[in-house]
């Protein structure tokens, strides 16, 4: 069996610390930290940390310093605009291939997130919620959206933990059934207008959060 390289283990780690809120909006590491948090060597670490400041999940400041991009109203908007664009039309894909069996899977996800969120599990639901979401990527069938729509997790799911801080999980938004109910009925339009509700009032209270409500009412 082929063994994954460091480079790649540095980079997944590093991109899972982002993608779940481990490294908060604005809070500064350095290449040291990382290395010592991931249990990795420089090189890797470094090599991890290009990647994501290539892909706007990080921002090098200098002095081996890196930052979590904190979100602006700006960026919101075109976040708010980017997953409108891709999302649906990709959940209206899933829906020309979901089989019994992978709507049993989404289904499994989704109960999972249930608990996670009765259970006030933060680290559980913003996993779940992600894992439900790249499932329904996976399954729609088309790789260039759903790696353009996977990225964008990592610009705002920093935040989404913010978000569950000030909420709480048991007063998050979830779309999740009606969108089950239309895939299991092959209503591809049903299950993208379930997916655009679940993005516009997730990016809502994610927006309110920073203050910035009115960037999600306009779109």
């Amino acid at each position: 069996m082929t063994s994954v390289p460091a480079h790649q283990i540095a980079y997944q780690a590093l991109r899972e610390k982002i993608l779940f809120g481990e490294l908060a909006p604005g809070q500064a590491v350095t290449i040291l930290g990382l290395t010592e948090q991931l249990g990795a060597g420089m090189t890797p670490v470094r090599e991890a940390i290009r990647r994501l400041t290539a892909a706007g999940a990080l921002d090098f400041q200098g002095n081996r310093r890196v930052y979590v991009p904190r979100l602006s109203r700006k960026s919101v908007e075109e976040l708010v605009y980017a997953r409108l664009a891709l999302e649906p039309e990709l959940t209206r894909q899933a829906c020309l291939h979901a089989t019994p069996p992978r709507i049993k899977q989404l289904t499994a996800i989704d109960t999972a997130l249930d608990q996670a969120m009765n259970n006030g599990d933060i680290a559980g639901y913003l996993m779940g919620n992600y894992q439900f979401h790249h499932t329904l990527y996976d399954m729609a069938d088309a790789p260039i959206l759903a790696t353009m729509a996977d990225g964008l997790w990592l610009r705002f799911g920093p935040s989404l933990r913010v978000v569950c801080g000030r909420y709480g999980t048991a007063n998050l938004p979830d779309n999740h059934k009606l969108l089950l109910t239309a895939l299991a009925a092959g209503d591809a339009d049903g299950a993208a207008t379930a997916m655009e509700a679940d993005i516009k009032q997730g990016m809502k209270q994610l927006a309110e959060t920073l203050g910035e409500s009115d960037s999600i009412d306009s779109v």
